[in-house]
């Protein structure tokens, strides 16, 4: 069976941040992710991990201005110094907290510029942000997000492309991160895009659909893949990042079965 993650940004939130890592732990699991830490110092978020006995697995770079609806700054041809710097901030975290996995969120189009200037733009940007934490032998992930419900404008919205663009920017700590709750709304065949791509892909996250809930909540058959993982050996983690229905507590009932 997978090593399962909770993501703090959506499980426990019945909690405050902090004592979600302990609310984890008592729940089973042995690692966390979550959007963002930095509102907190790293040192006090590697002292939660530390006393609930947590292994740090993911967290994004700094996305720009968030309130603001910013979604990414990598493909953005105009922020490539906001870029820079939040790489910096990410990889800081990130020897803090032993995290040996960043995401990079794309952004979402900018109107009125040349396609060809955006990709250019984010190869640049994520071959920048690869060597920097290669240093520290981190990984960066890409992660095919979709545009038609839940991050309307997003930039990387197609899987396709996102293979493309890994050989594009070749640096071989620059992996695919799969959701599979995006994957299954961008293209369905969920089975075979993970029998297609298991040697690219760094990281898995989950949530049911429609509706982003827990496992068994939807149309997605997540024991047979599940299982299908075990059998393509993949022995990275996957990510429960999902909405529960109700309580996170009353929502884990699929992760004993």
């Amino acid at each position: 069976m997978p090593k399962f993650a909770a993501n703090l940004s959506f499980l426990f939130t019945e909690l405050p941040f902090e004592q979600r890592f302990a609310g984890a732990a008592a729940a089973g699991f042995a690692g966390v992710e979550y959007l963002f830490p930095y509102d907190w110092p790293a040192g006090e978020v590697a002292s939660w991990l530390a006393a609930s006995e947590l292994e740090q697995v993911l967290f994004n770079l700094p996305p720009g201005d968030w309130s603001a609806g910013e979604r990414g700054l990598a493909c953005l041809p105009g922020q490539r110094g906001e870029f820079a710097e939040s790489v910096e901030q990410a990889r800081d975290y990130a020897l803090q907290l032993d995290c040996r996995q960043v995401h990079c969120m794309a952004g979402l189009r900018p109107a009125g510029v040349d396609e060809a200037e955006l990709e250019a733009t984010y190869i640049a940007n994520l071959r920048h942000a690869a060597d920097r934490l290669a240093s520290i032998g981190a990984t960066v992930t890409i992660e095919p997000i979709n545009s038609r419900i839940d991050m309307p404008g997003y930039w990387l919205d197609d899987i396709g492309r996102a293979l493309r663009l890994l050989d594009a920017i070749g640096r071989d700590n620059v992996r695919l991160q799969l959701d599979l709750y995006h994957a299954q709304i961008i293209q369905g065949d969920l089975a075979r895009t993970l029998q297609a791509n298991i040697e690219r892909i760094a990281h898995i996250q989950i949530a049911d659909n429609p509706g982003r809930h827990e496992p068994g909540s939807g149309e997605i058959h997540y024991p047979y893949l599940f299982e299908l993982l075990d059998r393509l050996g993949y022995a990275g983690w996957v990510g429960c990042e999902y909405k529960p229905l109700t309580s996170t507590e009353a929502g884990l009932g699929w992760l004993p079965r």
